[in-house]
Parts: structure tokens; C-alpha cells; sequence
């Protein structure tokens, strides 16, 4: 993917991962749109950031993101790259049968049905144009679960696997699809806490986008392959031992 000259849209674009490609895709002359739920931030956002457009956007309103799409497409036509970055973080517990239902159906809604509905949005527009690619932001918790996150990281793998599909889909058109499954990063997606294990945010973004550059399907930082090559019929083992150390040092909530 070209780095420069797009006309870029990323969803949950006023914090973490989200704001930073957002600013760096800015950084390199591209046009950005960023959308939020918040008119606050994106305001804030756009103040320090001039030249960025900002929309407001649920993610977890269907009618509202065809709405958006097609206000988005009017005053940006040249828009050729979208990014599916929103998404929530909530834990839980598999082992319960005290099911927070509420919880689950929103985390489904977001992290799953909104990269879906959002591709569909804009989909045809990007057929149209002669370069385009849909970014699905992942995360290795697609490839090895934390157990206390059972359906986030379902979700995650389940974006994975979406991703996979709508990349052979679109094999013979102009849109590329490409994944980024981050490690941890120290954002506020839990709790920014400085904790040596989460990788810092403009490191990521750095390699990131460096390897975005020459990327054909997976954006994975060299920090997390093994991870990501864990999959397999005899994966099991570092999935318990990768929760085991989970358990003996919790991540931080506050």
C-alpha cells in the first residue's frame, strides 16, 4: 500500500491505535477522515491536526453507517482506503454462567458486525476507484486467546477470519484487504499504564506503517511472530502457558 496520496477513512479514530495511524497517515500527506462517537475529541483532534475531517459515528448504528458512508463519499470521492479500527475491550468470564448478555451483544456489534457493516458501506465506491484497500485492525489475540477476554479475542479471531474471505472475495477487483493484528499497546483500550509488556504506541505505528508499505495480507510486528505462528494442532501448550502468565501478573485496570 502506497504511504502518501490516499484519501483515507478510519473508524474509532479519536484515541489509541486509531489516532495514531490517523496522524501519521496525516503526517505523510494523505487526507484523513476520522470518526468517533465523541464531537468533543474529534473536534479536539481536528484543532490539532489541521486538514483532518471529522465525522460523527456509532458504530453500532447500521442505518447511521450507511448514512455516513454515502456523506463521506460526496465530499471526499477520491476516498480509496478505509480502516476498520473500532473496538472494545471488556473482560469476562467463560467459565461463569453469569453472562452479562448486554455486554456481549455490544462487543459483538462493534468489534465484529462494524468492520462488516462499514466494508459493505463503502465497498462499492472503493471497486471504483483504480488503487483501494480495506485495512481490518485484528490483533494477535486472534491467533492466542486471553482467557479472561474469551469474546474479544473471538471477536478478533473472528475478524481474522472475515478478512480471509472478503481478501479472496475481491481478488479480482481493485481492492486489496489487508489486516493489522497488533500486540498489546499501551493505549487506553484497557488502561495506559506504562506496563514493560505493551509495546509502546509511536514504536508500533512506526512499524506498522513500514511494514504496511510492502504488505500483501498481514501487518504483523516482529515482536509478536511466534505468536502469531502458534496456530496449529499442537498450539494448546503456549495457550496455557501464555494465560498462566497472565494470571500470575495481571494486566493493569487503573
Amino acid at each position: 500500500m502506497k504511504l502518501s496520496g490516499n484519501t483515507i477513512f478510519i473508524t474509532g479514530g479519536t484515541s489509541g491505535i486509531g489516532r495514531g495511524l490517523a496522524e501519521a497517515f496525516h503526517q505523510r500527506a494523505n487526507k484523513v477522515i476520522i470518526a468517533g462517537r465523541r464531537q468533543a475529541l474529534l473536534d479536539e483532534i481536528a484543532r490539532a491536526n489541521p486538514g483532518i475531517d471529522t465525522v460523527v459515528l456509532d458504530i453500532n448504528n447500521p442505518q447511521q453507517i450507511k448514512q455516513v458512508a454515502q456523506q463521506v463519499i460526496e465530499r471526499h470521492p477520491d476516498l480509496n482506503v478505509v480502516i476498520n479500527n473500532a473496538g472494545i475491550m471488556p473482560f469476562d468470564n467463560a467459565a461463569s454462567g453469569d453472562l452479562d448478555d448486554e455486554q456481549a451483544v455490544g462487543l459483538l456489534a462493534t468489534n465484529l458486525l462494524g468492520p462488516v457493516r462499514v466494508s459493505a458501506a463503502f465497498v462499492e465506491h472503493l471497486k471504483r476507484q483504480p488503487d483501494a484497500t480495506i485495512i481490518n485492525n485484528s490483533s494477535v489475540l486472534a491467533f492466542i486467546p486471553i482467557a479472561v477476554t474469551a469474546l474479544y479475542s473471538a471477536t478478533k479471531a473472528a475478524i481474522h477470519s472475515y478478512s480471509l474471505s472478503q481478501r479472496f472475495m475481491l481478488r479480482d477487483t481493485r481492492v486489496k484487504v489487508l489486516e493489522i493484528a497488533p500486540p498489546w499497546v499501551d493505549t487506553d483500550l484497557i488502561h495506559k499504564s506504562g506496563d514493560p509488556r505493551a509495546m509502546p504506541l509511536d514504536a508500533f505505528i512506526a512499524e506498522t506503517l513500514a511494514k504496511l508499505e510492502t504488505a500483501t495480507t498481514e501487518v504483523i510486528v516482529d515482536g509478536i511472530a511466534a505468536l502469531r505462528a502458534n496456530v496449529g494442532p499442537n498450539e494448546h501448550a503456549l495457550v496455557e502457558q501464555f494465560n498462566q502468565s497472565i494470571i500470575d501478573n495481571p494486566i493493569p485496570v487503573a
